[in-house]
């Protein structure tokens, strides 16, 4: 293809050299005169590992070249990529005004050169929601045109790690593409042919949002890495020595497990051991603000959940699950018996539907936790799904049959999802916790 990549710091000459050297005609573009004479001559205007051999070569061959000059730039290509940095501002918020200025360029050598099929591809990293409220209105204005008379608009955040940009490229860990309109996609994704990575086509908030979500993640795994080393040092252990027992663990620690947007955490286990590792960083006079603020985060849960069924103010709620989790009837610190607690506090009828749970059958310190929580659990319980039909609003905390949800909502129950079920997600009576 022909492409122009707009912005050559980091991400945009990566990007152009590596697509040089794959064949595409690329054109650089950037206001600073230095940064374009120096590709031209075939020095790159970063220092990383691979990048200055792709461009001595893409510009020995013709396939690399840089100008100041974005008109002629967009008459002579088919794709736009937009490279161009969105630093913080003070208040933490992004600095667009790069980005903006860019797409007006764009928009406005659009309206001068006629095309009539042309790609704008955002790279630079920005919040969710900037490319339909900034990209798009900033285009159609500098245009004349509206998106999808003569071209569109793709978001495509890039996965590339200072030192291996590369080889990152070559082997990324995903190719991403949020797309305006359904099908438009696939010219971006013939680019990578022969780059074996899974490819994810979606909206064009999610795919801005995936960048944050991975770079926030990260942030996070390093302070848990480090929370967990001060507590080490403190005790005399040697931290390595934990997490590379920890990280040799793949089915749970490293590995998807528990990745996916839930209601609250729970069980004999996990409440109790991050407390008992509060207590023993208070004893050692150290903060632990991340550790400390899962607690605080899964206590949140609750409350958000409690929030959502207030809106409503149902006479009778019908909780589907008390247990911690499926297939148990472990009501340890289960954060379904403190939202029943809290429910029943405010007043709310009540019916709990868990067949795990059979009361007679509860012991030790499983009864006690329940009988100071719950009292009256007895008179609560119901035995089966069907039970429920008098309630008017139903909160699926464990898995149910899609019949039974569509029942329910056939039947006019609002139901509050807090597992996850798809298929009834455009129904006016579902609301689901977090999609």
């Amino acid at each position: 293809m022909k492409i122009s990549v707009f912005g050559l710091g980091y991400v945009g000459i990566t990007t152009a050299a590596c697509l040089a050297h794959e064949g595409n005609q690329v054109v650089g573009v950037d206001v600073a005169e230095h940064k374009v004479e120096s590709i031209n001559a075939g020095q790159p205007t970063i220092v990383e590992h691979g990048v200055d051999r792709l461009v001595v070569e893409a510009v020995a061959t013709g396939r690399l070249r840089a100008s100041t000059d974005h008109e002629q730039a967009i008459a002579n290509s088919e794709l736009a990529i937009v490279c161009v940095g969105t630093p913080s501002s003070e208040n933490g918020s992004l600095d667009t005004q790069y980005v903006e200025r860019v797409v007006a360029q764009i928009g406005a050598a659009l309206s001068r050169c006629g095309k009539e099929e042309f790609l704008v591809v955002c790279r630079s990293t920005v919040l969710p929601g900037t490319t339909r409220e900034l990209v798009l209105p900033a285009l159609e204005r500098a245009s004349g045109r509206a998106p999808g008379q003569g071209y569109d608009v793709l978001f495509h955040p890039e996965f590339l790690r200072e030192g291996s940009s590369v080889e990152d490229f070559y082997h990324p860990p995903k190719i991403v593409v949020g797309e305006r309109s359904p099908g438009t996609a696939e010219p971006l994704l013939n680019l990578y042919d022969g780059i074996q990575a899974p490819r994810f086509v979606t909206s064009l908030e999610a795919a801005e949002l995936v960048k944050y979500t991975d770079n926030a993640f990260h942030a996070v795994k390093i302070t848990f890495a480090n929370e967990i080393g001060q507590i080490c040092q403190k005790l005399g252990i040697n931290s390595r020595e934990v997490m590379e027992v920890f990280r040799a663990d793949t089915k749970l620690n490293i590995s998807p497990a528990y990745l996916r947007p839930g209601f609250a955490f729970g069980g004999s286990c996990l409440p109790k051991d991050l407390r008992a590792l509060m207590y023993q960083g208070q004893r050692s006079d150290l903060r632990l603000p991340l550790l400390e603020g899962a607690l605080l985060s899964n206590q949140e849960q609750v409350e958000r959940v409690l929030r959502r069924i207030e809106r409503y103010h149902p006479a009778q709620i019908g909780l589907v699950g008390l247990a911690f989790k499926p297939g148990t009837d472990d009501l340890r610190e289960s954060p379904l018996v403190t939202l029943a607690e809290r429910l029943l506090g405010k007043g709310y009828g009540l019916q709990i539907c868990d067949p795990q749970v059979e009361i007679a059958r509860l012991v030790g310190g499983n009864r006690s936790y329940v009988e100071s929580h719950l009292p009256h659990l007895s008179r609560l319980m119901v035995s089966s799904l069907d039970d429920l039909c008098d309630c008017d609003m139903i909160v699926v905390a464990h898995p149910v049959h899609e019949e039974s949800m569509g029942r329910w909502l056939e039947e006019g129950k609002r139901v509050l999802d807090l597992v996850g079920n798809p298929a009834r997600m455009s129904h006016p009576g579902y609301e689901g916790l977090y999609w």
